[in-house]
């Protein structure tokens, strides 16, 4: 192990001891603790001397030797709906792979592209949007990178990093999928995390239909201005023609003959699940156990059960050896420690106490309300994960507004809009497309003016919704 590496390592725990020293007088020794386990995580997930998965952990060993919170509160998180839900997609769509169904739809939709860079720009940046508002973001990215690098090296773009056709492409992939899951609650483990937190505020079910209907115009508004941004970029504007591409994706799309009846299955089930999740409103009443995840889960175990042909054997669509290979359970994980770190701010009165502290500032509720919390959640989720974001800024919310009287429903709203948009860092789905030639300083240089664009676009968005479109912060059933 070399020195820096264990320095970093180091410096975690030490970070938990310096805020127990430090931080004790204002927050409380256990409020300290928690501050100080949180500040542990943040930095371990920063510098990475450990797989991040690893630092999924923490929460539950610290409390262990701590006792800041009740343990049955931390290990629950790890075992929560929300937990269900991100198993559950997963069964869903890992047959896809196999029967080729992601590459199909993907290969599709980018079939309509032309040679003009606007052209590229503008469908690979709504495709990943569009695709990561239904899909685990991880899952949309790994499939079009691959995709996107294949078509550039037909187009004769072989050196990925140096290419000035290639940057804006996988900028597009690596800025839309991390836009686009937002739009709906399934987009993403931190969208769990921050239901999971304002169902355990009210003690009421969310409804997903109001999500989508109060988050989707936004992720509209600020997917165009984003493609409008990018076509600004210096960067972006060298290469005007991309010749070949079209014809690459209607060639690769007729090698995969027409659509099987396994893809078809695959397919329905997948839009059922999300009719299901999107009309709960209409059979809750029914059958008020059928949350979202376990409709999904019912749907996901289907497919064990269904048989179909591969190299002339009868096998089931999908087997647990498959689902336990493809299962992502280092993201379970590192959602779960997320809702885990929620906990102990909010069980050892850390949240309260960071409340108090913005209380403090004197602030309405209005503006500069609304512009502190974008800019802070932001700052949390650039530099580390939106999953952390959410874990830290949603019980904030609830309990700042609590404190100054306000309905903390558009807060929350505007809370999930600014960590669901991260352009900097190299950091969560971001560094799969850097994996894969994208330049870490280009993506950075490029996301500094297009992360002031989004925040600015949020604290419009948010602030006119809430003067102007009152059923924007209007959710009576969590309070009644």
């Amino acid at each position: 192990m070399n020195r820096k590496r264990l320095a970093m390592i180091l410096a975690g725990p030490l970070l938990l001891v310096l805020s127990i020293a430090t931080l004790s007088g204002i927050f409380g020794p256990v409020g300290a603790q928690a501050i100080g386990v949180s500040l542990w995580m943040i930095f371990w997930w920063i510098t990475r001397p450990v797989h991040i998965t690893i630092t999924a952990l923490i929460p539950a060993i610290a409390n262990a030797f701590l006792n800041m919170v009740p343990m049955a509160d931390i290990i629950s998180q790890y075992s929560s709906e929300s937990i269900v839900l991100v198993f559950a997609s997963g069964l869903i769509i890992q047959p896809w792979a196999s029967i080729g169904l992601d590459r199909r739809i993907a290969l599709k939709v980018l079939s309509v592209v032309g040679p003009s860079m606007k052209s590229q720009v503008i469908v690979w940046l709504f495709a990943t949007i569009i695709f990561s508002t239904v899909l685990p973001n991880i899952a949309v990215v790994t499939l079009f990178c691959p995709i996107a690098v294949a078509m550039l090296k037909a187009a004769g773009h072989e050196d990925i990093t140096r290419s000035d056709a290639a940057l804006p492409i996988m900028l597009a992939i690596s800025w839309g999928v991390s836009l686009g899951g937002g739009g709906t609650p399934i987009g993403g483990a931190m969208n769990q995390v921050a239901i999971t937190a304002l169902q355990e505020f009210t003690g009421k079910e969310f409804m997903y239909s109001d999500w989508l209907i109060r988050i989707l115009p936004y992720t509209v508004i600020a997917g165009i201005v984003m493609y409008f941004g990018m076509m600004l970029l210096p960067m972006n504007r060298k290469i005007k023609r991309l010749e070949g591409t079209k014809e690459f994706f209607k060639e690769s799309y007729a090698e995969l003959g027409p659509m099987k009846w396994e893809e078809k299955f695959c397919l329905g089930a997948f839009v059922l699940a999300l009719l299901l999740a999107f009309t709960r409103t209409w059979y809750a009443a029914l059958l008020p156990g059928l949350a979202p995840a376990y409709s999904m889960l019912t749907l996901g175990f289907i497919c064990f059960f269904v048989m179909t042909k591969r190299n002339g054997k009868s096998v089931a669509l999908l087997t647990w050896e498959e689902a336990q290979h493809g299962m992502m359970w280092g993201m379970m994980l590192l959602f779960a420690s997320g809702m885990a770190m929620g906990k102990l701010l909010n069980g050892s009165g850390a949240s309260a106490c960071l409340a108090d502290m913005i209380s403090a500032l004197n602030l309405d509720g209005g503006l500069t309300t609304i512009i502190i919390l974008v800019v802070f959640t932001r700052l949390i989720s650039e530099v580390t994960n939106g999953t952390t974001a959410a874990a830290i800024c949603c019980p904030i919310v609830f309990s700042f507004t609590s404190k100054l009287g306000l309905n903390p429903i558009p807060y929350w709203f505007i809370t999930t809009m600014a960590y669901n948009a991260e352009f900097l860092l190299p950091i969560s789905v971001r560094a799969v497309p850097v994996g894969y030639g994208l330049d870490a300083k280009k993506m950075l240089k490029g996301g500094i003016p297009m992360t002031i664009m989004n925040m600015v676009v949020i604290i419009i968005f948010g602030y006119v919704c809430m003067k102007f479109v009152p059923a924007f912060g209007n959710l009576p059933y969590l309070f009644s």
